[in-house]
């Protein structure tokens, strides 16, 4: 079979339906099952689910931002194996944003109104990573993710002791993430300057603490 060969054209189509289903559908996922699905649901209390919802919404927001980080930086990614590692990544973050969006409906909660400008904003910063260099993309993927792995510590250390489910799916996230960083590093990635991670870690407080409650 012949590998089509994808015109600016296809390129703008395809990111156009990734960014809507990410936003406002449901992603296209991988084969693997929710890690909560076979764990049993124990009651909460309503501020415990609140608490736990507020958690969840910001895990939500940010597998958004991952998907608008990876899009961008496939696009402007310059070797091959490159585009299909950050491919694999985004299809795989997917799998969390369809985890995390079902654990919210199942807390009665929603996803985060600021959802477009994480997207968008994380596109954009994407792409400029890309256009900076592979080393450089990757460095930025792999920083990323050792930034998100601790926020998924404090979510773990946070999230009430009796929802197993939210915490099936924070663990199984926590391993995919380090898993990307591991990655990234091995094809190359470059680490980014200190103030440049400092900014990041800034950036990403800002999310967190607005999608905890938006």
């Amino acid at each position: 079979m012949n590998n089509r060969t994808y015109t600016p054209v296809d390129k703008l189509i395809g990111n156009i339906d990734n960014a809507m289903r990410t936003l406002f559908g449901r992603p296209q996922i991988t084969e693997r099952p929710n890690p909560a699905k076979d764990v049993d649901a124990i009651e909460m209390s309503d501020a415990d689910k609140k608490h736990a919802a507020g958690l969840m919404r910001v895990n939500h927001a940010g597998e958004v931002s991952a998907q608008g980080l990876y899009t961008g930086q496939a696009l402007t990614a310059r070797l091959p194996d490159v585009r299909e590692k950050m491919e694999r990544a985004a299809m795989e973050e997917n799998d969390h944003l369809e985890w995390c969006q079902r654990r919210l409906e199942e807390l009665d909660s929603h996803k985060s109104l600021l959802n477009p400008f994480w997207y968008f904003s994380s596109f954009a910063i994407g792409a400029v990573a890309g256009i900076a260099g592979d080393k450089w993309s990757l460095g930025f993927v792999a920083e990323t993710e050792h930034q998100v792995i601790k926020h998924l510590d404090e979510h773990l250390q946070s999230l009430p002791e009796q929802d197993t489910k939210s915490r099936a799916v924070v663990e199984q996230m926590k391993e995919d993430e380090a898993h990307h960083a591991t990655v990234a590093l091995q094809h190359g990635g470059a680490a980014l300057p200190i103030p440049i991670k400092k900014v990041m870690g800034l950036t990403s407080k800002v999310m967190t603490t607005l999608a905890y409650r938006v």
